[in-house]
């Protein structure tokens, strides 16, 4: 029950896209609008109060630094098995291979389990995933997008990006001790609520720009089922060294379990439309939001047995 609690409403929601599309409810030019809202504004204000909010151990910074690197190995390794993944898609694809989505699929999935005094052990793998999908791929898609540019001109443009500003000031506000002098202030309420606010309508508004944009056809999935190949063994192998670099955490239980739900999650949310600006057609917005769709049941399959055989 826990797990139908958590999925029907990501399911609902993609499913209240794809029916727009088919309907007519929403046009596509329409649907760019809501994006740009989403991800232009809304969103860096989103990863500001994640980053901003965070407690950062320094014990935690060796995992951080493991997932970073395991992220961008995957993106790496991607891009060298774009020929076997299919190389009309190989332009995105290795970018569908890195981060997981931890605040909506895995933390409540967690949680679930082993209840919200663990909920930290997701989070701490969510610092890096967040460190890639909003300071990295920013970055490289910036740099693929600016053709023949300047250093200097491309230096402006990454950092005039909402997203690496707001990782940047979040991160710059976190070390220097902000949060906690207004967390005991009067104003933290103020603060909390228009966070709230500008938050709330994110995580529908994704899930139903995946829904808007699913397409699945004879074209697109033989490259997506062979691309799921290579997720799920890139991250068997992340897990696996968990066991190697992490064996003092992986004997607990409810650590082991963490590894597990989070890293059979599916690729966050909010990357294909990070990479929206690398598509060269309709097509590819089909691709990844298909990959993300079918990539839950393979998440929802994890939690089944991790419920059945570890618990």
């Amino acid at each position: 029950m826990a797990a139908l609690t958590t999925l029907f409403p990501v399911f609902f929601m993609v499913a209240l896209g794809l029916l727009a599309r088919i309907k007519g409810f929403v046009t596509p030019e329409q649907k760019n609008g809501a994006n740009n809202i989403v991800f232009n504004v809304l969103f860096p204000i989103l990863i500001f109060n994640v980053l901003f909010t965070s407690k950062i151990e320094i014990s935690a910074i060796y995992i951080v630094l493991y997932v970073l690197i395991a992220f961008c190995l995957t993106m790496i390794i991607g891009k060298f098995l774009g020929r076997f993944t299919g190389e009309k898609f190989a332009h995105i694809s290795h970018y569908m291979l890195t981060t997981c989505e931890g605040g909506n699929v895995a933390l409540p999935l967690y949680t679930s389990i082993v209840g919200v005094a663990y909920a930290s052990n997701t989070v701490i793998f969510d610092l890096a995933g967040t460190l890639v999908a909003f300071v990295i791929i920013p970055i490289l898609v910036a740099k693929s997008c600016a053709g023949e540019i300047s250093s200097k001109d491309l230096m402006k443009k990454i950092l005039s990006n909402s997203f690496v500003i707001a990782v940047i000031a979040a991160l710059c506000l976190n070390f220097l001790g902000v949060y906690q002098i207004l967390a005991e202030s009067s104003f933290i309420d103020v603060y909390t609520n228009t966070i709230s606010m500008a938050t709330g309508p994110i995580v529908g508004m994704i899930l139903f720009i995946i829904g808007y944009d699913l397409k699945i056809d004879m074209n697109t999935i033989g490259p997506i089922l062979k691309l799921l190949v290579v997720r799920i063994v890139l991250y068997v192998f992340i897990i696996i060294g968990f066991f190697v670099f992490f064996p003092h955490l992986m004997v607990e239980k409810t650590y082991l379990i963490a590894v597990l739900i989070y890293f059979m999650c599916p690729t966050g949310f909010a990357l294909p439309m990070q990479i929206s600006p690398l598509f060269k057609e309709e097509e590819d917005s089909s691709f990844t939001s298909a990959f993300i769709s079918l990539y839950m049941i393979i998440t929802l399959l994890v939690y089944t047995v991790i419920v059945l055989f570890i618990v």
